[in-house]
């Protein structure tokens, strides 16, 4: 209980949503990169989900980018979150089975070199004319940002 108190008490300043062309929504937060990585872990598993995969994304870009030819730094710490939900992904799939291609679903956090802010974003739901589908996916976006908001505020 004290460990789950201090880390209310380490809270992070949010500020709103920026725009990210139109594949992404992206969140800015305040403090280190490892509480807030650690508060979205946490914000997926107190909705009862279960993480599948953890991509490290920055790990592997630094790995391989001098097998490609590349020197930039491109973030100092990127990992993404993978993880589905029983209900929605099958609310999902059966307005439109073809929408499998959408799950899992994925949050990402990440810091930019030379950058003190933490990012956190999610893809933008798929533009579809299926009703059924567009509230599936509305219900799945409305998730990601309760999990978002909740481990950033």
């Amino acid at each position: 209980m004290k460990q789950v108190l201090t880390l209310i008490m380490l809270a992070i300043a949010a500020g709103a949503a920026v725009a990210a062309d139109n594949y992404a929504t992206v969140f800015k937060a305040q403090g280190s990169y490892a509480d807030v990585r650690d508060f979205i872990r946490m914000g997926i598993e107190s909705e009862g989900l279960v993480i599948n995969n953890t991509g490290h994304i920055a790990d592997m870009l630094e790995r391989t980018g001098k097998d490609v030819g590349a020197s930039k730094q491109v973030y100092t710490g990127g990992e993404q979150f993978e993880f589905c939900s029983a209900t929605l992904s099958r609310t999902m799939m059966e307005a439109d089975p073809h929408a499998i291609a959408l799950c899992p679903f994925v949050i990402s956090v990440y810091q930019l070199p030379n950058d003190k802010t933490v990012y956190v974003s999610y893809r933008k739901p798929a533009k579809t004319k299926n009703p059924e589908l567009r509230k599936a996916l509305g219900d799945i976006e409305k998730l990601q940002v309760k999990i978002i908001q909740g481990a950033i505020q």
